[in-house]
């Protein structure tokens, strides 16, 4: 309708009296208004795509001169011709929706690509480095990218199968925290409220398409400013969905003053869909009664039994890379296991550094137990000799499973001064002693718990654990109001914890914090769990003065390293599971509550980054159109194991868990090879002959599920946006 506004105002300019007509019936349609969230669908965003390179028939916009930080043409033209090499490279373009025709000549470096929701695309991506520290795991995948291009790339990949969406969108503060059709929304637009709705009904409406309808779960958060038109959006899009809205502290000291009002909390709005339950807490802070993945109600009377919860056993080796042998002589001592019964037999004595411990002295069928990492590093035990033996003898460690062929061959674990407090003071009670003397203890606390709808939790304090966490992994990097891991991780655990191979989506990821919390999940039960987190690159409101007048422009090396997904998020993975950060130094620090380790240990999970890249039938060649979709088909197929990254010589191969096809009169060796690997779960056959293709997905077993590619490659990824 703002749209219909500036057309009325254009007819008042040249027909008054038609003007006048046209406003009175606006009026009147206006007042007709359905129940409901109504507010103003705007002409969708067109976005532009710096580096992206310019070809003939594309949208563009003309940029301002280097080292100016005006905005510069915001009209829309159209390429006619190109001419030229490289810096010398121009360009003739034509205005776009004018009645007469207006062109000029343009330095190609002078112009930057525009995508118009109306226009199709054919989405791509491009492979920018990967992390592997986690074996045989699926990939968590980070794509740098337009959020909405890259939900309509997802729809071919994920369509139905995404387990869980958890986004953090920009919260519409009026203080320039997001764009609208490349200009930052601000307090004045007496738009700004239904330009976020429309920009976030576009996103959920394709968001719908990826969820799981038949189990899965939508989790956004939101402040006060939008809660409101958010919730009556949610009901709209997702009329099936069951919804609930939580109330959490944030920052208990407050964040800004409103009204006279200091904000400490924000709201997590919950839409469940399908079977999907509720994952009873044990947290004592988080919970009220049990629940069996469904909505009860409490019947008067009704009183929780205890549940006995056993004490934290912990590793008695040290993670942190700051307690190498070398710095804490008096805790590097063997402790020997007898190999026969696996018990603890004797603590020896601390041995020099300079003495290899292979020369340690020996004890009749006993192992001499170091702490020493699978890498060889030799570490120190959490405690000395002394401190050990004295809570060896009252049960209070032990020897754990055996590691054979590993430099550290038992398992050493004890329990630390807080559970032993608990003891002695009575919190926990000793129910018995193991075979190997240690002990059988329990606190005596309630039951599992459903969640109760508001959160106050020490844990969930975003200037703690998420700027300073932040800050640990990145020293030195700045971003602006990172989300608790911990809120994170506890929110999601409600929902995937019984799914140790849900697929977690996050599209408007930016500091990359669902990621993270997806692998420490995954490190707390052994899960498999992958995330998939969608950025923009995007530099902070306040640096691109700066860059621009530095005669820097977006598209630029020198600005897009300054950008979100280069700076942090990309970055941030990448700590997170090496241990290190950017410099290459430990990370100083460790993780808190639900998992205690030091943050340098890092995590055994593997990822891959991913830049969203936009082709064009007409001036791309067939194979490198494969090369730019073959990320795509190993996303779809599990986003696990090796990739098929080009076209096969031979007119097929099969990779770990899907296949291709490229040259039918090849498919029975084709089909033969997927009959002999388990792992196969998708064939993607390419052929625009439809008999073809199901005589060749008959010969495929039944677990696998036969996808058919067009051979011009793009044709299969082409999407109109808008719709």
């Amino acid at each position: 309708m703002s749209r219909l506004t500036d057309l009325i105002a254009q007819a008042k300019a040249r027909d008054a009296e038609l003007g006048k007509e046209l406003e009175r019936e606006f009026k009147t349609l206006a007042n007709r208004r359905s129940f409901g969230l109504n507010f103003e669908r705007h002409r969708p965003e067109s976005v532009e795509l710096p580096g992206r390179p310019v070809r003939k028939g594309d949208k563009v916009r003309i940029l301002p001169p280097r080292g100016e930080s005006r905005k510069g043409d915001q009209r829309l033209w159209k390429v006619c011709s190109l001419s030229g090499k490289g810096a010398e490279r121009m360009a003739q373009v034509e205005l776009i929706g004018t009645a007469e025709r207006e062109t000029q000549d343009v330095a190609v470096a002078d112009l930057v690509v525009v995508a118009e929701f109306r226009d199709y695309i054919y989405p791509g991506l491009v492979s920018t480095g990967k992390i592997e520290r986690g074996g045989d795991k699926p990939y968590h995948t980070i794509i740098n990218g337009e959020n909405f291009h890259a939900l309509e790339a997802l729809t071919f990949t994920h369509r139905g199968k995404i387990d869980a969406i958890y986004i953090d969108p920009p919260y519409n503060t009026r203080a320039s925290d997001w764009k609208y059709n490349n200009n930052y929304v601000e307090k004045e637009d007496l738009y700004r409220h239904s330009k976020w709705l429309a920009m976030m009904e576009r996103r959920l409406l394709v968001a719908r398409d990826l969820l799981n309808p038949a189990d899965s779960v939508l989790i956004v958060t939101i402040d006060e400013k939008e809660y409101l038109r958010l919730g009556l959006l949610l009901e709209q899009v997702f009329p099936e969905a069951r919804f609930r809205m939580i109330s959490t502290q944030i920052n208990p000291k407050g964040v800004g003053v409103s009204e006279g009002f200091k904000r400490v909390d924000e709201y997590i709005f919950i839409a469940r869909f399908g079977t999907q339950g509720v994952t009873p807490s044990t947290s004592p802070l988080l919970g009220s009664r049990p629940i069996d993945g469904v909505e009860q109600e409490a019947e008067n009377g009704d009183e929780e039994s205890p549940q006995k919860i056993g004490l934290d056993w912990q590793t008695a080796r040290r993670r942190d890379l700051q307690s190498v042998r070398r710095t804490r002589p008096a805790q590097f001592y063997p402790i020997y296991v007898n190999e026969a019964t696996g018990l603890i037999e004797e603590i020896g004595e601390p041995i020099p550094h300079e003495q290899d411990r292979l020369d340690t002295p020996s004890r009749s069928g006993c192992v001499a137990v170091f702490p020493v990492r699978d890498d060889n590093t030799e570490m120190n035990w959490a405690v000395t000799g002394p401190t050990f033996v004295k809570r060896w003898k009252k049960g209070y460690a032990r020897a754990g499973k055996a590691q054979p062929g590993k430099p550290q061959t038992y398992i050493i674990q004890y329990l630390k001064s807080g559970p032993i407090k608990d003891i002695e003071e009575g919190r926990a009670v000793i129910e018995g002693y193991n075979p190997d003397g240690s002990v059988i203890a329990f606190y005596e606390e309630p039951g599992a718990k459903a969640p109760p709808t508001q959160w106050n939790l020490r844990s969930h304090n975003a200037e703690h654990y998420g700027t300073k966490t932040l800050r640990s992994l990145l020293a030195g990097r700045k971003f602006p109001f990172p989300k608790s891991l911990y809120a994170v991780e506890d929110v999601l655990r409600l929902f995937v914890s019984t799914k140790p191979k849900a697929v977690v989506l996050d599209f408007f990821s930016g500091s990359g914090t669902t990621a993270h919390s997806i692998m420490r999940l995954n490190r707390q039960d052994g899960g498999r769990r992958q995330c998939i987190s969608v950025t923009n690159n995007e530099v902070a409101a306040e640096e691109q003065a700066a860059l621009r007048k530095a005669g820097l422009r977006p598209g630029d090396p020198k600005w897009e390293q300054w950008g979100i997904c280069d700076y942090i998020t990309k970055p941030r993975i990448k700590a997170a599971i090496t241990g290190k950060t950017p410099e290459g130094e430990p990370i100083k620090g460790d993780y808190k509550f639900t998992d205690e380790f030091s943050m340098a240990e890092g995590l055994e999970e593997n990822a891959e980054f991913f830049t969203l890249t936009y082709e064009t039938p007409v001036a791309i060649s067939h194979n490198r159109a494969f090369t730019r979709i073959a990320p795509l088909l190993w996303m779809r197929a599990g986003s696990e194991g090796r990739r098929i990254d080009k076209e096969p010589n031979d007119g097929w191969e099969v990779a770990d868990t899907y296949g291709l096809l490229t040259d039918l009169d090849q498919a029975a060796p084709f089909a033969d090879a997927v009959q002999a690997k388990s792992t196969i779960r998708f064939a993607y056959i390419v052929t625009d002959d439809d008999r073809r293709f199901q005589s060749v997905a008959q010969r495929l077993p039944d677990a696998v599920e036969p996808v058919r590619l067009y051979e011009s490659y793009l044709t299969n990824f082409r999407f109109s946006m808008g719709r």
